[in-house]
């Protein structure tokens, strides 16, 4: 099944598949390790619902809720 990345519930996971967007805001994204065929765990979501933090790479990242939506996931 195939979910934006801000779509994932506390601790689904899944594969990156794609990455919207278009000039510094998918470069940033890139950047910080989110990139195709990584891993990704949605850790928690902020009470109000921004920002969120995922586990990618080993590593612990909060992101707001419209760079993930950018994300394109597929559920594992």
């Amino acid at each position: 099944m195939v979910v934006s990345l801000k779509d994932l519930k506390p601790n689904e996971s899944g594969t990156i598949k794609s990455i919207g967007g278009s000039g510094p805001i998918r470069r940033r994204l890139m950047d910080m390790g989110i990139t195709p065929g990584a891993k990704i765990i949605m850790k928690k979501v902020a009470p109000l619902g921004d920002p969120i933090e995922v586990n990618i790479r080993g590593y612990e990242l909060s992101i707001r809720k419209a760079e993930a939506d950018q994300v394109t996931v597929e559920k594992i």
